[in-house]
């Protein structure tokens, strides 16, 4: 990880599917398995689990932030990575849709039919409800 300003930190957000998010911030602020911390530039070294919610990345008066899933971050003096196995950029939801859809998936939790098909639409409304609680 190459840091061309030796004042910023570099951050990249990672999925399977694609780098979510890669550049040189200020700062970034993490849920980590101990409880919340901040990075900035020559933080110490770390690895921690990151617990699903909200990732905030600052860069000068810009707060923008990205929900993750969980995960797990690297920190280094340079740098921070995060790998996570499901995010969302929370500056482009559509919360009407959103919201649309939590009540139907409530809808399909009450009116299941079997544990299993139960179990899989109140998992997916528990991410939709981790996702708005995390842009909140």
């Amino acid at each position: 990880m190459s840091n061309s300003n030796p004042s910023k930190l570099h951050f990249s957000l990672v999925s399977p599917e694609r780098e979510l998010f890669s550049g040189e911030v200020d700062h970034v602020v993490i849920d980590g398995a101990n409880g919340q911390f901040g990075a900035l530039v020559h933080h110490a070294p770390v690895m921690s689990v990151v617990k699903a919610g909200a990732v905030k990345i600052i860069d000068g008066n810009v707060v923008s932030k990205m929900y993750v899933g969980g995960g797990i971050v690297d920190v280094t003096p340079t740098g921070v990575t995060i790998l996570t196995q499901d995010a969302v950029d929370l500056a482009k939801l559509d919360l009407a849709a959103i919201g649309q859809e939590i009540s139907e998936l409530k809808e399909d939790v009450r009116d299941a039919k079997g544990d299993a098909a139960r179990a899989m639409f109140a998992a997916k409304l528990a991410r939709l409800e981790a996702i708005v609680s995390a842009a909140a």
